[in-house]
């Protein structure tokens, strides 16, 4: 009889090597390198059409684009960000690193991880495929809005159909996280032990299998409104095109927590680690985290304020607004208390994160303004809520994504990612990032709508800044690229635990993490 190599004795074949290990694999660090690569080529694509946008705004009057193209640039640059680029990032942050921080061998349900991520680029082909088609992409903003979703060509088509994968691959994603959290824990891994990543991501799973549905129905109404002779969004045989911002916003409001709640996630990792104490107030942490995901489905028609809703309506979802601040401000409340009096030490990881509360909650008090509904009526689509929201999302779940990457690269690699090059990377994009957005205030302040090709010379100086602000910022992106490839090859060997304040289990097993992790649980004391 041959004898039993190790392999075969935990139960694991050689797994194929080359091209085939990737498209087969149901390794959870596979699949979350996969992830983030891929999320990160979506991020530049998206970065593409933001700059090519910015160019043609660096002045007043049509320079490069036609004004068609530019709103499909628009329209695109939203949908490639929040579906391509954001969403993935944090989901390969989850398959990454939930199990390693529980204790878990791997994720719940092995193979349909690898389905829900090789969805993932037949739907970015047809989302990018949709601007070489009869009629170009789709222009109806990010949001689709009804009626012009319904007028649309052929590359509306194609957006829908790409959004119904991306929501697929979404739910089996979350469902995915729920079963391994709740089920995969070491022994001795209560829920109020694990790691507040864990906790962001196991709400944020519950808000995905609860909203990307209603995704699902808002877009299939607009196609069958396209194609099946229906009238759901078509004023002209009784429908409401108001009833599609309505249905839209409901999944859409939570979707920005979807998005910001993993971020909290990672940054309530990496400030105790390097201010060395324990998180201040884990379990309100655990409860803000839990009230913003209820709240979230309270306040979407503040989108919605100049659509001509009664006042007790304004009323209402002015004052739920308005709450939903309180859990926010007792996260950003925690993170500084968290840093007061500790052994404070600003590596890279530790800027990005301090740099994401500084610029998030900036983010944060705009949205309060926008919150108050005759302010709203004013500033309703103009560049006030473009800064806003990018402070939110950019300042918010990117530069929480960085602060992440710079953290766990070393477990990922095995090498120390370079401080010297990280710090340039950080400093250059709050830099330019400030330069890009903060003017867009004063912009939407002094009334230039978004979403326009062309507008007038008193908005000019602005716009420029702006412009020169944005490709310093997409320029500094590059500089990321070769730290994580100086990262692979060349930099300090880490070791298990690479920074000295960092509790948990992940930074228990060697850098690089191996293949197979936890064998046998840990138990955790």
């Amino acid at each position: 009889m041959a004898a039993v190599t190790p392999e075969q004795l935990h139960g694991h074949p050689h797994p194929p090597a080359g091209l085939m290990r990737w498209v087969t694999t149901t390794n959870h660090k596979d699949i979350g390198t996969m992830y983030l690569l891929f999320s990160f080529v979506m991020f530049l694509s998206g970065g593409v059409m933001a700059l090519t946008i910015r160019s043609e705004l660096f002045q007043p009057g049509l320079q490069i684009v036609q004004p068609e193209f530019f709103n499909q640039l628009t329209t695109m640059h939203g949908l490639v960000m929040v579906f391509g680029a954001i969403m993935p990032a944090f989901v390969g942050f989850a398959n990454w690193m939930i199990p390693l921080m529980i204790g878990a061998s791997d994720m719940a349900f092995a193979r349909m991880n690898n389905w829900s991520f090789w969805l993932l680029p037949p739907a970015a082909i047809l989302l990018l495929g949709s601007f070489f088609v009869p009629g170009g992409a789709t222009a109806a903003g990010w949001t689709l809005y009804a009626p012009l979703s319904v007028q649309m060509g052929m590359g509306m088509d194609m957006a829908i159909f790409a959004i119904h994968i991306m929501g697929l691959s979404s739910i089996m994603g979350a469902i995915n996280i729920i079963v391994t959290v709740l089920n995969m824990r070491a022994p001795g891994m209560t829920l109020m032990k694990m790691p507040l990543f864990c906790w962001t991501w196991l709400i944020t799973a519950y808000l995905l299998i609860a909203v990307m549905p209603v995704l699902a129905g808002a877009v299939t109404m607009i196609l069958t409104d396209r194609h099946f002779g229906t009238s759901f969004f078509n004023a002209a045989g009784g429908g409401d095109p108001v009833m599609y911002q309505h249905i839209f916003w409901f999944f859409g409001h939570p979707e920005v927590y979807i998005m910001i709640l993993p971020a909290f996630g990672i940054v309530s990792q990496i400030i105790p680690t390097f201010a060395r104490k324990p998180l201040f107030g884990y379990a309100s942490m655990v409860y803000a985290t839990a009230s913003i995901a209820i709240l979230s489905f309270m306040v979407w028609a503040h989108h919605m304020f100049s659509t001509g809703m009664p006042v007790v309506g304004q009323l209402y979802f002015m004052y739920a607004t308005m709450l939903i601040a309180v859990p926010t401000g007792v996260k950003v409340f925690n993170w500084v208390a968290t840093m007061w009096r500790g052994a404070l030490s600003f590596e890279t990881p530790m800027l990005w994160a301090t740099g994401f509360i500084f610029v998030f909650t900036i983010g944060g008090f705009t949205g309060l303004i926008c919150a108050i509904a005759p302010i709203d009526i004013q500033i309703h689509d103009t560049y006030y809520v473009v800064a806003h929201f990018h402070y939110v999302l950019v300042a918010g779940s990117l530069f929480a994504l960085f602060a992440g990457a710079y953290f766990w690269l070393p477990k990922w690699t095995g090498r120390m990612p370079d401080e010297r090059l990280g710090k340039l990377h950080f400093w250059s994009s709050m830099v330019f990032f400030n330069i890009t957005f903060f003017p867009m205030h004063f912009l939407g302040l002094a009334g230039m709508p978004r979403r326009i090709p062309d507008y007038a010379l008193q908005f000019a100086d602005f716009n420029a800044l702006a412009t020169v602000g944005a490709f310093g910022f997409g320029l500094s992106q590059l500089i990321f690229i070769a730290v994580v490839v100086k990262s692979m090859r060349a930099g300090e060997r880490a070791a298990a635990k690479p920074w000295e304040g960092a509790e948990g289990l992940e930074w228990t097993v060697p850098s690089p993490a191996p293949h197979h992790t936890f064998e046998h649980p840990p138990v955790v004391a």
